[in-house]
């Protein structure tokens, strides 16, 4: 409680005061005394302390006067008041001290208990007598009121110059009290917190002036506050009715300020709040004092601003602005010409789907969607309140701004403001990023405050977004794009609301029936912005936008996409999320250089992972892909889909020469037989491996010969037959793949068929070819002793990549071979090139040496058919191979190559050996050049001397040749025939000995029988 000059505490059930402090702390007619410490007034001279007369009520209780004359109180308090507020009314434009001081009357105010109910009592209530307080053991009562104790009229006067200042008295809990004490009514005042034992427990409030009122909103407990559902938050606040001094003169207000909340060593954030006249163009400063109440009664309201803001409203980021069908697809250029077209046509279908849907929207679907929302958002917005304010004649509920439309109100500050120079501009930026961090971290309480944070994450991001799109804005920090990209995401807002603000890819939007639905707010925010747009007659180009924007919305729709799977979000979200990204990246990755991505292929990493995981707007991806000629990345796209004959399809194109601008195929036709080889589908892999087949006929072939391929395998006869039809070039290399891959020698006939066709037609059409292969005996020729046999130089000299070659020694290789095939056919097949070569020979006069150019084919062919003298004659008169001939007598004409070998038939007898050699001497006996003719008739004859005849060698040779070449085959002829001799001798003594032992042994035999009698039978 409060007399005209001090605060107290008073203790009623035990009759104790605490004597807190004075009103004014001008006043120094105080009678000393402890302030803070407890005193007992139960014995006091005045008979105790006054109360009300009735209980129920919460009157203020009097503090009874330190002055030896006893208690008593004004008795005209009304008529103070009255007095005091006609003498501020009379006085608009003076100060205010009247309404505090009076020289013959103390001032006396009143405030409202710790139930928030004022006091009021009449002249005859003042003066009557309070009856001895009850006492109950233990119990006790503490109230802290607002009243009025003076002296009586017979008591002396203050001092002239005296300070009276109205007393205030709230209670912000249920044992705490705020007090106000200052020095005049025109200096600030000092709110006080103390607790039912008089201790301070908050840091103290100071008010720019003296109030004339004061009233508390909110708290833990306070039931007076005017906020009961639109904020869950128990903030408390303190209203201070008083006058402040402006340029034009006094403004009567309301100074608003928190008290529940440790300010620190800063400055409190103070609010003034003033009472206009109804009619706006009413410019006055209000004059009219304020009052303010806490009244018991509630009154119940909504806030039709926030069902505005926060209610969903349809959204169509078309409004205002062409639609695609009715662009000039002419106008593009040719990369993007084929995409508008057929967004185009896509679009058209869409609208004749939506109208030929045989389920249509219900006939005022929207207006009965826009009535829900707004009755779900108004049955949150709504609060209650128990504060009246007044001013003359008019009277207001005194309720809390809810936090939506203190915040949009902050907002639409930053955005009102004009802004021209870059630092206005950096300045708006910056007080919309404060704001987002003041809501970073805050946990919505309530439906409506979960709401509220979104809807200005949203709305706040959406003017950061127009502004970083603006050409002309300074760049952004990356702090300051983080914030944005964060509000942007955390917002929740439709990622096709953001693209909406950006045209070049506003037609990637993709919109159900009911179309997109937003904030209220948002939905005015972004319309305003597209409607400034200048209008253009065609949709612009991405190229258009810059790099710092590109790079944005690659992150922001990167991290969009994390979003997929969540229930809430309609799929065409995502279809327009992915076609946009993959835009993005192709512009983005045109710089980047052709082939995989290395180091500084982030960009083009992100696409391949964007297509390998699947995009939901998937033909519009296609589009997209064929549009910037990025066949190789398109073929990703059809891998992800498991389209594994779109994927042949795509690379086929690019081997083909289709373009492909980012060149990532590489071996195309290497990934084209390594992909086959994952197919299952056999019509692919037959169809894809005859055209690998005829572009590549070694891997071509090695589809069909894979073995471990998921495709049915094909027979190998069907797979020659396919061969033959659709790919002929590649029939040898299967053909080679069987026989000496798989050792089918059935095909060994076919194979060598298709040997000879190859050589015989080169030689045949390239005189080149026969001049090489002639030129190849002369040089085997040529070549002086040791030397390789004719075989292995032919392999030795053969180039690897030459199929000619190659193809030859293969085809020596099999005839030489002990398989079996037809050799009158292929002899036939010889025997017509011969006679061609020979006439060519005639013709271009060369050597009878080379008419023959098959001479190793044609060797073969006669130890098959054992026309051995001809065999040996082309070894030693055409080729010159002596080492060869001598091989050819000791295996019997069975094999001569040494490349493969291989016998037909046993082993051959000596007569067979004994046959050839004579036949290969006679032959070496006809070598025209006599040097070689006597070196290899000797040196036949010292190491094969056994298979031959003396008398027979003797004959053949010529009489002039010296004993010298014969030499050393007639002394192992005549050793052999003394070691023969001695044989002989040898074998007919050992006859004869055996003899007479058969005829010993029979002697005796005889004997021991002794004599028998033949009786004739």
């Amino acid at each position: 409680m409060a007399d005209s000059r001090s605060y107290a505490l008073l203790d009623i059930d035990r009759q104790l005061k605490i004597p807190l402090m004075s009103i004014s702390s001008l006043d120094d007619s105080q009678p000393g005394g402890p302030f803070g410490l407890a005193q007992n007034i139960a014995d006091e001279s005045d008979g105790g302390l006054l109360r009300s007369s009735s209980s129920a009520t919460a009157r203020p209780l009097l503090v009874p006067s330190e002055a030896p004359g006893g208690h008593s109180r004004s008795s005209s308090l009304g008529g103070f008041i009255a007095g005091a507020t006609r003498r501020q009314e009379r006085r608009a434009g003076e100060t205010e001290d009247a309404i505090f001081q009076e020289a013959d009357a103390p001032a006396v105010s009143r405030s409202p208990g710790p139930g928030g109910r004022p006091s009021s009592r009449s002249q005859h209530d003042a003066n009557k007598p309070l009856p001895p307080p009850p006492r109950e053991p233990g119990g006790s009562i503490a109230a802290l009121a607002a009243g009025s104790s003076s002296p009586a009229r017979t008591s002396s006067p203050p001092k002239p110059g005296a300070v009276f200042l109205k007393p205030h008295i709230v209670s912000p809990a249920a044992e705490e009290f705020l007090i106000v004490t200052g020095t005049g009514p025109l200096d600030p005042g000092i709110g006080m917190f103390v607790n039912l034992d008089g201790d301070p427990t908050r840091p103290t409030l100071e008010f720019e002036r003296y109030p004339r009122e004061i009233a508390v909103d909110g708290g833990s407990t306070d039931l007076s506050s005017s906020r009961t559902s639109l904020t869950p938050d128990e903030d408390g606040y303190v209203l201070a009715s008083m006058a402040r001094e402006f340029d034009g003169g006094l403004r009567n207000g309301l100074e608003i300020q928190r008290f529940d909340i440790n300010v620190g060593e800063d400055e409190p954030e103070k609010f003034w709040l003033e009472i206009r006249d109804n009619d706006p163009k009413d410019t006055t400063p209000p004059s009219k004092p304020i009052g303010i109440r806490s009244l018991l009664h509630t009154e119940e309201m909504r806030f039709e601003e926030v069902v505005d803001l926060l209610c969903q409203r349809r959204f169509s980021p078309f409004s205002g602005h062409a639609a695609t069908p009715t662009m000039s697809i002419a106008s593009f250029d040719s990369r993007t010409a084929l995409s508008m077209e057929r967004l185009s046509q896509e679009k058209e279908l869409f609208d004749r789907d939506l109208e030929s849907d045989d389920e249509p929207l219900p006939e005022g679907w929207e207006v009965k969607r826009n009535k829900e929302g707004e009755d779900f958002v108004r049955s949150l917005a709504k609060t209650s309140s128990r504060l009246a304010v007044w001013a003359g004649s008019d009277i207001w509920w005194a309720v809390r701004n809810p936090l939506l439309l203190r915040m949009e109100s902050a907002v639409q500050l930053a955005a009102s403001k004009d802004r021209q120079t870059a630092q206005d501009k950096k300045d708006t930026r910056q007080h919309i990023i404060s704001l987002l961090a003041t809501i970073k971290d805050r946990d919505a309480k309530s439906e409506l405050e979960f709401m509220t944070l979104g809807y200005i994450r949203q709305k706040a991001s959406v003017m950061l977004l127009a502004g970083f799109l603006d050409a002309s804005e300074p760049l952004f920090s990356n702090e300051e794009l983080a914030v944005m990209e964060e509000g942007l995401l955390g917002g929740d807002l439709d990622a096709r609301v953001v693209l909406a603000l950006i045209p070049p890819l506003r037609n990637e939007i993709v919109m159900n029936r009911r179309g997109i639905w937003i904030y209220g707010g948002v939905k005015e925010l972004v319309q305003g912005y597209m409607s400034s747009e200048k209008p253009t007659p065609v949709l612009q180009p991405i190229s258009l936008l810059t790099p710092n924007v590109l790079q944005f919305l690659r992150r922001f729709l990167t991290a969009w996409r994390k979003k997929k799977g969540f229930g809430s979000i309609p799929d065409e979200v995502f279809r327009t999320v992915d076609a946009s990204l993959l835009l993005v990246l192709l512009e983005l990755d045109q710089d980047t250089p052709q082939g995989l991505p290395g180091k500084n292929g982030a960009v083009r990493k992100e696409l391949y992972d964007l297509v390998d995981h699947g995009v939901d707007c998937f033909d519009r991806a296609v589009d997209l892909l064929e549009t910037y000629r990025r066949l190789f990345v398109l073929s990703r796209l059809y891998q992800h889909r498991k389209m594994a004959g779109d994927v042949l399809a795509t690379w086929k194109r690019i081997i083909e020469g289709d373009e492909d601008r980012g060149g990532e195929l590489g071996d195309g036709e290497q990934r084209v037989k390594g992909y086959l080889s994952n197919v299952g589908n056999q019509a692919l892999v037959q169809e894809y491996g005859l055209w690998l087949a005829n572009r590549n006929p070694k891997l071509g072939v090695q589809v069909f010969a894979d073995d471990k391929g998921k495709a049915p395998k094909l027979l190998p006869s069907e797979v020659v037959e396919l061969l033959k039809e659709e790919a002929p070039g590649a029939v040898k290399y299967y053909l080679e793949h069987l026989v000496f891959g798989k050792g089918n020698t059935s095909y060994v006939n076919e194979l060598i068929t298709y040997y000879v066709d190859i050589v015989i037609k080169d030689l045949q059409s390239s005189a080149a070819s026969r001049e090489k292969v002639a030129t190849s005996y002369e040089a085997y020729r040529a070549l002086r002793p040791p030397k390789p046999t004719y075989f292995r130089f032919l392999a030795d000299s053969a180039p690897p990549n030459d199929e000619i070659c190659q193809s030859r020694l293969r085809l020596l290789q099999l005839l030489a071979s002990g398989h079996e095939y037809d050799e009158l056919a292929i002899r036939k097949r010889l025997d017509a090139l011969i006679t061609q070569s020979s006439g060519a020979g005639k013709k271009s006069s060369k050597s009878h040496t080379q008419r023959e150019l098959l001479v190793p084919e044609a060797i073969i062919l006669d130890g098959r058919a054992e026309r051995h003298e001809d065999a040996l004659r082309l070894l030693v008169h055409q080729l010159g191979d002596y080492d060869t001939a001598v091989s050819y007598c000791l295996r019997g004409g069975t094999s001569i190559s040494g490349l493969t070998p291989g016998r037909r038939g046993s082993i051959p007898t000596k007569e067979t050996q004994t046959h050839l050699f004579r036949v290969l001497l006679s032959q070496f006996l006809a070598i025209s050049d006599p040097s070689v003719c006597v070196e290899q008739t000797g040196a036949l004859l010292e190491q094969f001397g056994g298979w031959f005849d003396v008398l027979e060698v003797l004959d053949l040779i010529p009489d002039h040749w010296s004993v010298d070449v014969t030499a050393e085959f007639l002394v192992a002829a005549l050793r052999r025939l003394v070691h023969e001799r001695h044989e002989t001798t040898l074998a007919r003594s050992l006859r004869g000995a055996e003899n007479l032992r058969i005829n010993y042994d029979l002697l005796v035999k005889v004997e021991e029988r002794g004599p028998v009698v033949d009786a004739g039978g």
